[in-house]
Formats: C-alpha cells, sequence, structure tokens
C-alpha cells in the first residue's frame, strides 16, 4: 500500500465526481470507491464527505435517489448529472494543466532557466 496523501483544498468535490463517474453510489461507497482508486492512499472522513455530496446535489452535479444498498439497507444512492459530467471533465482538465506545471517546476534544474 503506498502512503496515505492529504487531500488539497478544493479537490474532494473532484473525488467525489470522479468516483460516482464510475457508476451510481451511496455515500459510503463513494468513500470506498475512492479509496480502492487511490489503492488506500486517499481516505475521505464521513464528516467531510455527506457535506460535500449536499453541496454537489444542490448545485445540481449530482442527483440522489433512495434505493437499498448491497447490505439490505436503505440508502441514498448519488448519480452523475449531465451538468456534473461537464464540471468533472472541466474540473479534470483544470487539475491536469496545474500538475503538468507543478511537474514542470519540480524537475527544472538551473541550465534549463
Amino acid at each position: 500500500m503506498e502512503k496515505r496523501a492529504q487531500i488539497l483544498p478544493g479537490t474532494l468535490d473532484l473525488l467525489i465526481l470522479k468516483a460516482v463517474s464510475l457508476g451510481p453510489l451511496h455515500g459510503y461507497g463513494v468513500l470506498l470507491r475512492i479509496g480502492q482508486i487511490s489503492k488506500g492512499a486517499l481516505v475521505i472522513e464521513q464528516g467531510a464527505l455527506y457535506p460535500a455530496l449536499f453541496r454537489l446535489v444542490r448545485k445540481g452535479f449530482l442527483k440522489a435517489a433512495w434505493g437499498v444498498s448491497e447490505n439490505n439497507q436503505r440508502a441514498k444512492f448519488y448519480e452523475l448529472t449531465k451538468a456534473g459530467r461537464t464540471h468533472l471533465r472541466e474540473e479534470e482538465d483544470g487539475w491536469n494543466r496545474l500538475v503538468a506545471a507543478i511537474g514542470r517546476v519540480l524537475s527544472a534544474r538551473l541550465e534549463q532557466v
């Protein structure tokens, strides 16, 4: 298992949208999916997750509906909306530009400047 990484401010919504883009999930399923995708490097606290889910529903990026979980419990399932897919694409593009720019800075050598 890789070392755990700190989630940067402003990235939780992006991680949630990406997890839900892979298929509808209930809240706890979002936590599990992010942990699975990151191979355990990212752990989201439930206290941060549920307000973020509420915020994403309120913004129209996710829709929520009650259903039954795999362990036969009533749970709210979240699904990406069209606006959510668009927002995710835009956020992914911005994140990839930022990562590339930071990578260039971190790999810079004096003779390249």
